[in-house]
């Protein structure tokens, strides 16, 4: 298997094997005030005003930002609890629309704990950041980010992608994607699903994914190269979406990076109509019968926002749906049901230590690893744990590779999900034949959560520190047609100087 260990900060397969130009797709107009509105991208149905201002507010930067683009109709009303709804993209006007302002982000999708006021269900919207100078027909390779924040949290606003642009020489699109969260995205249930969608939150990202089907060319962007990444429950909906549809209906990217795949326990049937009859009772509303999606799409939103404050924090999840997840994704991966894609996946070095439930001096006994450690995973059986405690075997034990009962703890914390689903899905993918498959540890720590919790080491997130405006160690050379790519510095204790390869590959590697 061709793994390296990858600096994620530089991880953009690349396909700029030609940057021909054709007529700009941008335009100039005047905001009312006389002050110019540019530059401007049209998509025929619309024309968007971006910000060309860098965050250091140097006027007419080598980046522009479009934010707040809908990419779907807004889902109030009727449309609430619904797969998101293609726009209205018919040409209005002769050709020449208006021009709408997209300097700023959209409101964010709203939380959990939530709050009236703090974000918007008007929430289906995305950003684009592309080189200033590129045009329709540039056909520059695009990245797009999904959040993670367990399904219930996380907005585009913490995920800037200006220097995922700045920093790869202006030769690549940058977009960030919206989507609905918690009870808004994840309630589901047999009513639901009689009247209603499921998994309406991953539905989102994929009428995402085809609006940058249809519209990133004139951004300068090739949809023939796009790259999807995620980290936590962002990297589980990057698995999604490869999964999605059982992969009978191929995928609207090329390429897949997912970090620290963060899955949670799926909710059974059971859990669902439990959580479901909850969310009625607070909202007001029929548990059953054919007036209770009616009455859960006319509620206000602040009956909403109670009932999403009296969920627990990650009860609402992916379910299994039947159609665009017809299987668990572990089962969709091991049965090759699933659309191939050049794929890169990992981990940081100690995520588990995020989800082991427990600090160093908890960890005492058998019974505190198997009560912490699967406190998160209620359907797991007694023998299966049982099994998991042989299979890791105590310290002092002979043969065990563990110094203390915390250590055995969080590494099996760790490979439930986050140190196994990378390996399995680059194994199946490379089954199926796909050439471009890598893996990779992170082994830099977040110096700032470091700092809080020396135990926790290289936790879950460490790695977005430096994806996003942290201090950054990486040092590269971009080419035409080739990224280089060179290792990070490890700044893990006594972890040496670089990253160790998995395998005998090195750390610095050319991608075609």
């Amino acid at each position: 298997m061709r793994y390296a260990l990858l600096s994620l900060g530089l991880i953009l397969l690349r396909d700029i094997g030609h940057a021909r130009r054709t007529e700009d797709a941008l335009s100039t107009t005047a905001r009312s005030d006389g002050l110019p509105l540019d530059p401007t991208v049209d998509l025929g149905y619309a024309r968007y005003a971006g910000n060309a201002t860098s965050p250091a507010g140097i006027v007419d930067g080598p980046v522009t930002f479009y934010g707040g683009i809908p990419y779907a109709k807004p889902p109030l009303g009727d449309l609430r609890f619904r797969a998101s709804q293609q726009l209205n993209e018919s040409i209005p006007n002769g050709g020449s629309p208006s021009v709408i302002d997209a300097r700023d982000w959209g409101p964010p999708c709203i939380q959990q704990p939530a709050a009236v006021g703090v974000g918007s269900e008007d929430c289906l919207t995305l950003n684009v950041w592309k080189p200033t100078n590129a045009t329709a027909g540039d056909d520059l390779p695009v990245v797009v980010y999904i959040y993670g924040g367990g399904f219930y949290y996380g907005t585009t606003q913490g995920f800037p992608m200006y220097d995922w642009v700045m920093q790869n020489s202006n030769a690549v699109i940058a977009v960030s994607v919206s989507y609905r969260l918690n009870l808004l995205g994840f309630l589901s249930g047999t009513t639901v699903a009689s009247d209603g969608d499921l998994n309406v939150g991953l539905l989102d990202q994929r009428a995402a994914l085809w609006w940058i089907q249809r519209h990133i060319r004139q951004f300068g962007g090739d949809p023939d190269a796009v790259t999807i990444v995620g980290e936590s429950a962002g990297g589980a909906s990057v698995v999604m979406q490869t999964v999605a549809y059982g992969g009978t209906q191929g995928a609207p990217f090329k390429r897949a990076i997912a970090q620290s795949i963060g899955f949670g326990p799926t909710p059974s049937a059971a859990q669902s109509e439990a959580t479901f009859k909850n969310v009625t009772s607070i909202v007001g509303c029929p548990s059953t019968g054919p007036e209770t999606m009616s009455c859960l799409r006319n509620a206000s939103i602040g009956a909403i926002v109670s009932a999403i404050n009296h969920v627990a924090a990650g009860a609402l999840s992916p379910v299994v749906d039947g159609v665009f997840l017809p299987a668990l994704p572990s089962r969709l991966i091991a049965s090759g049901n699933f659309t191939p894609a050049d794929f890169i996946g990992g981990h940081c070095t100690n995520d588990g230590r995020t989800f082991v439930g427990g600090t160093p001096e908890q960890f005492v006994t058998d019974d505190d690893v198997a009560v912490r450690v699967f406190g998160r995973w209620p359907g797991v059986s007694n023998a299966t744990i049982d099994n998991a405690l042989a299979l890791y075997p105590a310290p002092g034990t002979p043969g065990s590779p563990f110094a203390s009962q915390y250590d055995r703890a969080w590494t099996m914390a760790q490979e439930i999900i986050f140190g196994c689903m990378d390996w399995y899905l680059a194994d199946r993918m490379l089954y199926k034949g796909v050439k471009n498959v890598f893996g990779y540890r992170w082994n830099a720590a977040d110096p700032v959560l470091l700092a809080a919790s020396p135990y926790m080491g290289v936790m879950h997130t460490s790695d977005l520190y430096y994806l996003f405006d942290g201090t950054k160690y990486v040092r590269h050379t971009g080419y035409m047609y080739k990224i280089r790519l060179t290792s990070i510095f490890s700044t893990a204790p006594n972890a040496g100087a670089t990253f160790t390869p998995f395998n005998t590959v090195r750390c610095t590697v050319v991608l075609a």
